[in-house]
This record gives structure tokens, C-alpha cells and sequence, in this order.
């Protein structure tokens, strides 16, 4: 039931790696990135993974980090980031946003996180917050 006014809209932020994905939770109510865990699986086994997230969160959208050189250049991550937001768009028929995630996991080391994949993801999110003020 609406509690009318606007509505607000859940997001899973994702902060990709070929070994692990970081994800985090975060509403447009919040406006602050949660760190939920970290996905240590490839293939279909990290789709499944995520399936039950999804399932589990019901996101209106998708959140993914990409990461470029300091200098804004693309590298190998950027493509296979960018590669891993359109499955994701194909697989779960959700918006996808790109974020520029140059500096999160340096970000989440330097924190202390204790799940720096997590943490980074979360920082993705913060980030994405701070670009679309009013998603």
C-alpha cells in the first residue's frame, strides 16, 4: 500500500571483478549505499547467485561500477564491467546504471572495510546517489 507522495525506488549496486562481484542494497528514500556481500562465483553459478538477490531485494534498477585509468581511459575492466551490466540487463529486464568507480576500492581499503568488494559496491551506489539527485 502507498503512503502516497513519491515513490522510492530500491537499487543493487555491483562492483565487478573476475573473481568476485561486491554488492550492496540502497534506496532512494536513504540515499546511502548497505554493503551486502560478496559474490565469489563465475558463470552461471554468479548469475544464479544474483537471481536470488534480485529475488530476495525485488530492485527497481541496477547499479554497476566501471572502472576506467585515472586518466579516463579504458582498460580491459572497463569492457568486461561494461559486458557484465548488458547480461545483466539481458537476464533480469532491469535498468542498468554506469558509474565511474575509478577510485571505490582504494576507497574501501583505506576505510578498513572488511568486505572490500561489498564496501566498494556501496560506495558505487553513494556515488551513483550523488549523480542523479532525484532517481
Amino acid at each position: 500500500m502507498s503512503m502516497g507522495g513519491t515513490s522510492t525506488s530500491s537499487f543493487l549496486a555491483f562492483d565487478f571483478g573476475e573473481k568476485r562481484v561486491g554488492v550492496a542494497t540502497g534506496s532512494s528514500l536513504m540515499r546511502q549505499g548497505q554493503p551486502l556481500r560478496t559474490v565469489a562465483a563465475q558463470g552461471d553459478a554468479r548469475f544464479a547467485a544474483i537471481a536470488d538477490l534480485i529475488a530476495q531485494w525485488q530492485p527497481d534498477a541496477l547499479v554497476v561500477g566501471v572502472p576506467f585509468h585515472p586518466d579516463g581511459a579504458e582498460h580491459d575492466n572497463t569492457r568486461r564491467a561494461r559486458k557484465f551490466a548488458r547480461q545483466l540487463h539481458g537476464r533480469f529486464h532491469l535498468p542498468v546504471h554506469e558509474v565511474d568507480e575509478r577510485y571505490t576500492t582504494t576507497e574501501a581499503l583505506a576505510a578498513g572495510a572488511a568486505d572490500a568488494d561489498a564496501a566498494s559496491a556501496a560506495l558505487i551506489l553513494d556515488q551513483f546517489f550523488r549523480e542523479h539527485p532525484t532517481p
